[in-house]
Formats: C-alpha cells, structure tokens, sequence
C-alpha cells in the first residue's frame, strides 16, 4: 500500500477536459478569449446564481481587483480572517493598505464575529474603518455569514468573500461566494476542481465585474490606439484553461460528494476516539469537505501533530498542518490582531491537521491511512 504516495488533494480529470482544450487547438483560440472562457463563466454563473463573473489567472489576482474596485489604497485598512492561506492578505499589502487580522470562531473555524465586532469598535475609536472586509471560507466550510454580513453592513463596509477553496459550499441553501460584494474562487491545482492555475471573481453586480474584466485586461480604454487612464493588470483566464475548467465543472458536484464520502470515512473511524474532533459543518450549511481535517489533543495521545504528519510520511502518505495564522507570520508581526477570549487561530493551527482527501485515493488506501493514524495515536 505504501508503493504509490497518497496526496492531500490532487487534479481529478473527468475526461471531458482534453475535448474542449482541443476545441481551443483547433480553432486558435490559444490566448486569453475565446469561447472556453465564456463558457466557462456562463457554467460558474449558473452554477453559483451570481448575475456576473469574471475569469483570472488565479483567485489571488481576484482578491486583488475585488479590493481594487473597492477603493482600497495607501495607507487604508482591511480586515482579513488570520487563519488562512497568506493568498487572502497579500493582495492587501499590493495595495499599500495595511491588514488587521480577525480570530476565528470554533465552530465554523472561520471568522469570528465576536472577533469582528470587537475590531470594528477599536478602528471605529480610531476613527478609521476599515475599506474592506475579506472573509476566508476555509476548506470548504462557510463562515457565518448571517452574523458577519450583519456586523460589516451594521458599519456599511463592503465584503469580499475569499471562497477560493468552498465552491460549492452552502450556506443556509444559498452558494458560498454569493454574499460579499464580491465572491473569489480558486481553482488552483489541488482545489476541488482545478484549470492548473486559476481564478474567477463573481458578483450580482454586473458593472463591476465589466470594470473587473477591465483592471484584468491592462485597463485599456475604448480606442483604436492603446490608451490608458488608469492602472490594469495582466490576469485574464487562458482559453486553454477555461477548456479545462468547462471540463471539471461537468464533474463538480460528484467531486464534491467523493469529499464528502471521504470525510464520512474518516469521521467514522476516528470521530468517536476521545481527544478527537473532526472539523465541524455548521448547522444549515453544505460543506464540501475540500480537505478532510480534524482537531488532536496531543497531551492525550502524548503525540504532536507535527510527529504524527512524519510518521505518515515515512508510510508514504500526505498530511499537513491547518494553515498557519497570518497574524503568527514574521510578514505581518507588527499587524494588529483581534481575538476571542482565547486565540483559536493559533489553537486550530498549533492542533490540526489536514489529512489525505484525494478524490483519486481507494477506500484501501483510505483505510491503510486511518490505520496507520490509529496505530501512532494508540
């Protein structure tokens, strides 16, 4: 079993991919343009029920016009989740606006509200609110959306939803990505569905994403010469990769119940062990289980995460830690962080761990996984 490693999460081709990427071939629609990213858009619209999309070279490149379009300048200020990938907070320093770094709450392991409000009052003392809001939905699970919306209009500042691992994620029956001002997905190689690198940036307003598709085009105005009256930047969409993209979203929802059957499995074997939790589904939300993670009391087992993803290692299995919390990078040490009574972030990542969710992986291989897990923790 320990021939071939098993990986976190990988490309999953359904088939169709190579046919529309021929098509891209076939008509010389190579470049950014063509009919694969129009489709390609048109399948996310539909799919998520946004008026409007967006297609990019990554989801990075869509938190960075979403910000952009809002307003967002030197010396402004953004409140970002703290655990996440640092993709969600980069955008912020392009920008030479400053982050200030939210805690998550224990149930969604997404942004606290209590965090939130808590932030909003100090910069509202300050006398300096915050341009945006990015709000992190990690692994596939939903932040509190109700809650948080409430809090960022309660202050009328707008909210970009970094949705880039949650695609086809619910919350309360409507799709994640559907409640900022703007919504971002990624589809980078190892998210649930993927175009190799890849992003897309949607919105119910269809003006903005017009002036999105602008800023991603070197913001070039309307004439025959090339003329240029504010800043852009080069993050369309290849045709080549919306013709995979228009291949994977055929797949979508089966990878999404493939994540789904392997958290399942997961849950099932270890969810009883005392000193574990699985990472939990909100109530009245789909989780789309991009990576299947859980929660270890390491003075329990008398064994850390850190020891246990190097044991899996040595069987030839992948696992990582949860996501480092920004405000725990040397990048953002001087950013100001808001947190719960205790800082859950750091909790989550000192804790966590993100285990083997390849939709590609047998129930052999998943069982060999748990398996080898038992034996550590026993």
């Amino acid at each position: 079993m320990g021939e071939s490693k098993i990986l976190l999460s990988s490309p999953h081709m359904g088939g169709t991919e190579v046919k529309y990427v021929q098509e891209a071939f076939d008509t010389n629609w190579i470049a950014p343009l063509g009919k694969n990213v129009i489709e390609f858009e048109n399948q996310v619209k539909k799919f998520t029920g946004s008026n409007a999309a967006c297609a990019l070279s990554s989801g990075t490149a869509g938190i960075h016009i979403a910000l952009d379009l809002l307003g967002v300048q030197q010396g402004d200020v953004v409140f970002c989740s703290s655990l996440t990938f640092i993709a969600s907070a980069n955008p912020i320093l392009y920008l030479g606006a400053k982050p200030v770094f939210i805690d998550s709450d224990l149930e969604s392991w997404n942004m606290s509200p209590i965090a939130l409000e808590k932030a909003f009052k100090a910069y509202e003392e300050k006398g300096k609110l915050p341009k945006a809001v990015v709000i992190v939905n990690l692994y596939g699970q939903s932040a509190k959306m109700d809650e948080l919306m409430a809090i960022c209009d309660n202050y009328n500042v707008p909210v970009v939803e970094d949705a880039a691992e949650s695609l086809g994620a619910l919350y309360k029956g409507k799709m994640s990505g559907t409640f900022g001002k703007f919504g971002v997905f990624s589809f980078n190689g190892n998210k649930i569905i993927t175009t190799s690198g890849g992003g897309m940036i949607v919105s119910d307003d269809e003006e903005m994403i017009q002036k999105a598709l602008k800023k991603a085009t070197q913001a070039r105005d309307q004439a025959v010469h090339y003329q240029h009256s504010e800043v852009g930047y080069n993050y369309r969409l290849s045709n080549i990769s919306a013709g995979i993209g228009r291949g994977q979203m055929e797949v979508l929802e089966q990878r999404i119940n493939e994540k789904r059957e392997i958290f399942n499995r997961y849950e099932e074997a270890l969810g009883a062990i005392d000193g574990i939790e699985m990472m939990p589904e909100l109530e009245n939300t789909y989780h789309n289980r991009w990576l299947s993670t859980m929660i270890i009391d390491s003075e329990k087992f008398g064994v850390s995460v850190l020891e246990i993803i190097e044991h899996l290692a040595k069987n030839n299995i992948e696992a990582r830690p949860v996501w480092k919390p920004m405000h725990m990078q040397p990048l953002f040490e001087k950013c100001d962080y808001f947190s719960e009574e205790k800082d859950n972030s750091k909790y989550l990542y000192e804790n966590g761990i993100c285990l083997p969710s390849d939709t590609k992986m047998t129930v052999e291989q998943q069982e060999f996984v748990i398996n080898e897990i038992k034996d550590i923790l026993s």
